[in-house]
């Protein structure tokens, strides 16, 4: 079967025990901001799965451009999700590289014949998602979303705000 999702892979994503703080540390000590935060409560995706059931998905999502590599921290509100699978409550680490799908269905099938099963999936207006867990082959996950030209236009914008950042307005 030939496998859709693109595979440059164009975003590094940490779990934070809190988004504001963390987001500060990585402008104090890397110099890379600003840092875009969104809150996304419970009910926001529609279609949620996790690890196979009816689930809610709700977090904190800062993100930043760092050269060719999109930061983002991600500060998990809901107990029972991917990100704390990997990462528990209180702790900050690794969780996941981003990649483009072309074609959601066909992608989520490659993946599940390898055997990496989907610990979340979900979708908002167009938009599908879902996190590998690729931990056995990479330590990490691995998250595959439908690219569509208004999110790549968003992250065009915010990698745009890196671009000679003054170190003004860290948080946005």
């Amino acid at each position: 079967m030939k496998n859709p999702t693109d595979r440059s892979i164009f975003q590094n994503a940490w779990v934070v025990p809190e988004i504001e703080s963390a987001c500060m540390r990585w402008v104090e000590e890397m110099g890379i901001g600003p840092f875009f935060i969104n809150e996304y409560p419970y009910g926001t995706f529609d279609e949620v799965t996790y690890r196979g059931e009816t689930a809610d998905l709700s977090m904190k999502v800062a993100l930043a451009q760092a050269g060719n590599i999109q930061i983002e921290l991600i500060e998990p509100i809901s107990p029972q999700c991917a990100y704390r699978d990997s990462i528990p409550i209180g702790k900050m680490g690794f969780h996941h590289m981003c990649v483009w799908t072309h074609d959601f269905q066909s992608d989520l099938q490659y993946m599940e014949n390898l055997g990496y099963t989907a610990a979340n999936t979900g979708k908002i207006g167009n938009v599908e998602f879902a996190y590998f867990d690729t931990r056995p082959l990479m330590d990490s996950m691995l998250e595959v979303v439908t690219y569509n030209k208004n999110t790549e236009g968003r992250f065009a914008d915010i990698a745009a705000a890196a671009d000679n950042w003054d170190g003004k307005d860290p948080l946005r």
